[in-house]
């Protein structure tokens, strides 16, 4: 169990380096999957805090209605445009097809 903040978000990055490619899950999906020792919020800090690490696919991270709502971190039309390279088509700053592409962890890592 993650003691600090920094372990927390270790754990946070380990789930999200799971999304498949393709892919799409939400900050909550991924809070609930660690348990009550975390929360949406702080999976979105946790993103936040990750742009210089690229072996963690932030961009498929998305609010609970599919839209892109951390896309001001990545600058521009990054987030959307790196979504769109694995298949993922976003209209409106909105993933097009969200509940078929989305990733729930606490179902697919049994």
């Amino acid at each position: 169990m993650a003691t600090s903040q920094e372990n927390l978000f270790d754990d946070i990055y380990q789930v999200v380096r799971l999304i498949p490619v393709g892919r799409v899950t939400n900050y909550g999906a991924i809070a609930q999957y660690l348990g009550s020792r975390t929360e949406a919020r702080m999976v979105g800090w946790a993103m936040n805090a990750c742009h210089n690490m690229p072996d963690v696919p932030a961009h498929r991270v998305v609010n609970r209605n599919g839209v892109l709502s951390g896309k001001h971190h990545f600058g521009g039309n990054v987030m959307q445009e790196r979504l769109e390279e694995e298949g993922v088509k976003v209209e409106n700053d909105k993933v097009v097809d969200f509940n078929k592409l989305f990733w729930n962890p606490l179902t697919e890592l049994l």
